[in-house]
């Protein structure tokens, strides 16, 4: 079973730690953020941004949109 934070484990280290300070805990909480808040976090790129993508997409939600 998939706990509530393994989406995180996708991540490099820089990008887990940005969205653990940011207090993302969650897919769903990950989808309130749009892709430009995301990727203001520092330690965050674009290469993360489409992994979380693919995560939020298996889980039928998405970024917030503008």
């Amino acid at each position: 079973m998939e706990t509530a934070d393994s989406f995180l484990d996708l991540l490099a280290e820089p990008a887990k730690r940005a969205l653990q300070r940011a207090g993302i805990k969650t897919l769903d909480q990950l989808s309130w953020l749009s892709e430009k808040e995301v990727l203001e976090l520092h330690g965050m790129g674009p290469g993360s941004i489409n992994k979380l993508r693919k995560a939020l997409d298996a889980k039928n939600l998405s970024f917030r949109k503008k």
